[in-house]
């Protein structure tokens, strides 16, 4: 098949713009000396909370309201604070790699194969991801641009990942699973943070500082810079994927009352290594507002608002740019004493510009989307009504409609059942409607090879998922919990390439792939002792794909993704001491497919040193078993996969961390 895959049109990042974290650390110098009272009193060997206390942590994502994670009924697992600090997590991927319940594998120093539940590539397109409820899926590809999501690891609160469908409240692209990143309160953020490290792969710093301006009124700013040597290809040589990048930021939170009003925002600049182009820039800002007010005990109103703005450039290559702008409103509130209802709707305008530069020398093709620019306007309402029909039995009816630029309003529904057989034991099960709506590659992109066009958007409709899923969640003892879920899904229209009538170019995308996957999730924690907690995970997926009658085949199968029959994780937390912890976190991969990648196991680690409550020393390990692995091939890839893999090295880093 002709190349037609993103990667040729280069998706990511490069070398470090210092402006980005400028008017950070500027910001810094003015409020300090107002504010130096209000250091951030939190000793570095933090004690993980105990199996009681994670199953009350209190999530949103499952709901869109706040419930205790014990009785969520879905395939929901949390990346706590205490967890990313303690692992030495510092890209939002490495964090992402501590859920069992997603699938992460590096491609390049920059790029990325993240999912739920299979269809796995470096353009990933079934899984929404959510920063502090603004989405950061790109009508590009549907996709997520790995390398601009960067937020610093001490100020995340927790990562909620749901493997599994959420489209009835979430809306197209939850249709394998959500995951939402939701930062610290500016409250919790207090004092100076001062961290830095450096070693054989990466060299990290940032500060942070945090303070009051009264009662209820808290904020903090940030800045932080990171640079990444190359990897390297299978052949030894310099893969040229480097990269480095600045980010800045700030938080406000507003207490007053019944009232919670927040304002934040990031800048950002950096640039990518690219191998065979000169290399690419990138930037983005955004900004965020959300209040919230306590209309009564059993009420809650929420507005939200967003701007995103992004730009990517090689030069010589292609410019894309895309603004975007967001409006949701929520209101959940109780009918009588045994009903529960969240409902709302939103609308969001996308604002893209995507220029390719024609004769491109690295490609033997013109690719180019027609129209260049688009305005994509998608909006939407939803309703979830919760409903008590027994003191321990809950019937959960959901229904999101929503509009979408390319396609008619879609409904989204959803049925979930939870069943409390005890005070720790949980049992659901749930029915669902997702869809992954086209984007513009599926519908705007063209390739030409001098006057003939070889490639062409088409008709392409939306891709659907009925899901039907089983779960229990329990905690059999103090020291032990566990969640178990199982689930069936059925594909209809999945992304193809098909000939023209005759067998002929161009080639058309079309929907004429179906099938179904299935498979098993499992997790559990274990307090062996009171300075010693053992995590484990394991995943289990089937799939059973087929094209339908009269396509094409082209690509094969493997187009649809690239992903392992299992994958088996072990966490182990140790306080070794007072002051000493020693964190290793062990992942076994299944083989994939194509392009094809062995099978590996590997070790990531970190002994820290709290020489102080104030001051800790760390040596942070990835990759430990191996001097290089593969965890996404080094063969040609498809559309759905993007680009080539490179070797993954070992590295070693030295880091400290001051607090004041």
């Amino acid at each position: 098949m002709p190349s037609s895959r993103p990667g040729r049109i280069g998706w990511p990042c490069g070398r470090l713009g210092a402006s980005a974290i400028g008017g950070a650390i500027g910001a810094l110098g003015l409020v300090l000396p107002a504010a130096a009272q209000a250091s951030e009193q939190v000793p570095f060997n933090l004690s993980s909370l105990s199996i009681e206390e994670l199953a009350n942590i209190e999530i949103y994502s499952v709901a869109k309201s706040a419930e205790p994670l014990s009785e969520a009924p879905a395939a929901v697992f949390v990346i706590t604070h205490d967890d990313i600090v303690r692992s030495g997590a510092a890209t939002v991927p490495d964090m992402l790699r501590l859920a069992p319940n997603l699938q992460v594998a590096q491609i390049t120093a920059t790029s990325f194969a993240i999912t739920a539940r299979g269809f796995n590539g470096s353009a990933s397109d079934k899984l929404l991801v959510l920063v502090d409820g603004r989405s950061v899926y790109t009508p590009f590809v549907s996709g997520v641009f790995w390398d601009a999501q960067n937020v610093l690891p001490e100020d995340v609160e927790r990562i909620e990942v749901i493997s599994g469908p959420g489209a009835a409240l979430w809306g197209a692209n939850a249709v394998n699973g959500v995951i939402n990143i939701v930062t610290r309160k500016a409250s919790d953020t207090q004092g100076l943070l001062l961290s830095g490290g450096g070693g054989s792969l990466e060299r990290r710093g940032a500060v942070r500082y945090g303070g009051k301006l009264g009662p209820d009124l808290a904020f903090r700013v940030y800045g932080m810079a990171a640079d990444h040597s190359h990897d390297l290809t299978g052949a030894g040589a310099d893969a040229k994927d480097g990269w480095s990048q600045g980010q800045g930021g700030f938080r406000i939170d507003w207490t007053p009352g019944r009232d919670v009003a927040t304002l934040q925002g990031d800048i950002y600049k950096g640039s990518e290594d690219q191998p065979t182009t000169p290399d690419m820039s990138i930037r983005g800002h955004n900004l965020l507002a959300r209040w919230m007010h306590t209309l009564s005990a059993s009420s809650m109103l929420q507005v939200q608002a967003y701007y995103d703005d992004i730009a990517r450039s090689v030069p010589t290559v292609a410019d894309q740019s895309l603004r975007t702008y967001d409006l949701d409103v929520q209101h959940s509130f109780a009918v009588g004493s045994r009903q529960q209802i969240v409902w709302g709707g939103g609308v969001r305008v996308m604002r893209d510009n995507f220029v390719i530069v024609p004769n491109n020398p690295s490609s033997p093709y013109n690719q180019f989307f027609d129209p260049v620019s688009r305005t994509l306007t998608l909006s939407n309402v939803f309703v979830q009504d919760t409903v008590d029909l027994k003191p321990t039995l809950k019937l959960i009816l959901g229904l999101k409609v929503e509009d979408d630029p390319y396609v008619a309003a879609a409904p989204l529904p959803s049925v979930r059942l939870s069943w409390k057989v005890s005070g720790d034991d949980l049992l659901w099960a749930s029915v669902s409607r997702a869809i992954r709506a086209p984007s513009r590659l599926d519908r705007d992109f063209f390739e030409t090879s001098g006057s003939t066009v070889v490639l062409k958007g088409g008709n392409f409709q939306a891709e659907q998922l009925v899901a039907y899923e089983v779960g229990y969640r329990g905690q059999r003892s103090a020291r032990l919990s566990a969640s178990v879920s199982a689930f069936y899904n059925v594909y209809q229209d999945l992304r193809t390439f098909e000939f023209s009538p005759g067998g002929g170019l161009p080639l058309t995308i079309q929907n004429r792939m179906e099938g179904a996957t299935y498979g098993v999730e499992v997790w559990t924690s274990y307090q062996a002792v009171r300075w010693w907690r053992l995590t484990a995970g394991f995943n289990w997926l089937h799939e059973n794909l087929r094209f339908k009658a009269g396509a094409s085949k082209l690509g094969g199968i493997s187009s649809a993704g690239n992903d392992p029959d299992y994958q088996v994780s072990l966490r182990s937390t140790m306080d070794l001491s007072r002051s000493v912890a020693l964190d290793l976190d062990l992942r076994s991969i299944g083989a994939l497919p194509e392009p094809a990648s062995p099978a590996y196991t590997e070790l990531n680690g970190k002994l820290s040193w709290a020489v102080t409550d104030r001051i800790e020393l760390s040596l942070v390990g990835a990759n430990l078993l191996h001097a290089r692995h593969t965890e996404f091939g080094q063969g040609a890839a498809s559309v759905q996969l993007g680009a080539t893999g490179v070797e993954t090295g070992r590295s070693l880093t030295l880091n400290a961390r001051l607090r004041y």
